[in-house]
């Protein structure tokens, strides 16, 4: 059984229980229980939100540490490696002690039946415990309430954004989804929520368990004008923390500002030199991330990002809007079918001036000839393509210099088009380089 490769096991995963979704927690936490008693790390911070959850836990293990702290991150999905969903003191997880921890969690499980995401949360929660850290953030995969993050007591509960996505699961209103997301919150914790007009039973749940709340535009919230940035917390004693004169990020300031307000909620020491630091080194791989390549002699520029529902469009939109280019702005799309086709495209029409769509790789795919309809009925100019790596190269055939590439609606999109790049840095004819 130890003696898998970790490709081995990930496939083992897959078929290890009937479906890829079973919402609940009282299989894995029998499970849990099994591997032994103890905490993750002497800090825990359990992030949630429809949108924004990566970059607010990069943010967040950046600030920790900058102070020197050995920190855990577990996140999902992953673009290119599973190990990228397991990180110990800013390093990805090996295939060994990934195939250990599954081992350990197999042995654990008896017969109780696991889904793929649940026997890697477990694994991720036993690696953790054998790492000696001194803190831990938790991205919750799907709600909050049910998930299997959930089993963890933590310190700090933060929900980032509140939208309808997962519908099937979370329900098709705010309100639902408030309702699943404030499962995270426990008694008489610290709860923080970085969406300005959170629903009512996110706020009940808050009253209900007597959670000391920071809410974003109350609490805590931020300023940015021109190409500076300011922010202004408390602290647990409700001492107000300001940082002013920040330089502008590419990941969402929004996001960097609830990290500021749960790093100044700990026991850490708040320097702000080093809370500067930390926040313009932070990096997430797939979000916002501006790309050059050389392509055919010219130098080209992308921007890539795993934006795939209607609240995170808004978003996107909204930087491009404010950041405008010298040339064309020409995409390259592909989105799952479970996904609101309209409410991604609506609002970032109006800011492509060509699109590229094409199918991803795997079942849940929509099919190009769908994404094709919905943007010509807009009277978008669009092409289809048999593969997101062929849309992505015809994209980049017909770009100049002045030109940007957006190659957004999908981790699938985003993964084979990052796979695509360094086989092209393989060859030579690619930087490949974050710009």
């Amino acid at each position: 059984m130890s003696q898998r490769t970790l490709g081995e096991w990930l496939a083992y995963l897959e078929q290890l229980h009937p479906s890829a979704i079973d919402m609940g927690l009282a299989r894995s936490q029998q499970v849990f229980e099994r591997l032994g008693p103890g905490r993750l790390a002497p800090r825990v911070v359990t992030v949630t939100g429809t949108n924004g959850k990566g970059s607010t836990c990069a943010f967040m293990a950046s600030l920790l540490r900058a102070q020197g702290l050995k920190v855990g991150v577990y996140s999902s999905p992953h673009l290119l490696r599973y190990n990228e969903r397991v990180s110990i003191d800013g390093r990805e997880a090996s295939d060994a002690q990934l195939c250990e921890a599954f081992a350990a969690v197999e042995a654990a499980r008896g017969e109780v039946s696991l889904t793929y995401f649940e026997m890697g949360t477990l694994a991720a929660f036993w690696l953790f415990r054998q790492s000696a850290l001194d803190a831990v953030v938790l991205e919750v995969g799907l709600g909050g309430r049910l998930d299997t993050v959930n089993l963890v007591d933590a310190d700090l509960a933060l929900v980032t954004s509140i939208g309808v996505d997962h519908a099937d699961y979370l329900g098709d209103t705010r309100e639902s989804v408030a309702f699943e997301k404030a499962g995270i919150f426990r008694a008489g914790a610290p709860a923080l929520c970085g969406d300005l007009d959170p629903p009512q039973p996110l706020l009940d749940k808050v009253e209900q368990l007597a959670c000391p709340f920071f809410l974003r535009g109350h609490a805590f919230d931020l300023v940015i004008a021109d190409d500076r940035w300011q922010w202004r917390g408390v602290d647990a004693t409700g001492q107000a923390v300001e940082l002013r004169d920040l330089p502008l990020l590419d990941l969402p300031m929004e996001n960097a500002a609830l990290a500021l307000q749960a790093f100044l909620l700990t026991d850490v020491p708040w320097e702000a030199d080093r809370v500067r630091q930390a926040l313009l080194d932070t990096r997430v791989t797939g979000r916002l991330d501006r790309r050059t390549l050389i392509f055919r002699g010219t130098p080209l520029s992308l921007l890539l990002d795993v934006g795939h529902n209607p609240h995170a469009a808004v978003y996107l939109a909204r930087r491009l809007a404010a950041r405008p280019i010298a040339g064309r702005r020409l995409a390259v799309f592909g989105l799952l079918a479970d996904k609101d086709l309209e409410g991604v495209i609506e609002p970032l029409q109006a800011l492509v001036d060509e699109w590229a769509v094409a199918p991803l790789d795997t079942p849940r795919s929509r099919p190009a000839t769908e994404l094709h309809d919905a943007l010509a009925n807009l009277g978008a100019v669009v092409k289809s393509y048999a593969s997101v790596e062929a849309a992505l190269e015809g994209q980049c055939a017909q770009a100049t210099a002045d030109d940007q590439i957006l190659l957004f609606g999908s981790f699938f999109c985003v993964g084979q088009a990052l796979q695509w790049l360094e086989r092209q840095a393989a060859e030579g004819g690619a930087d490949g380089s974050a710009g």
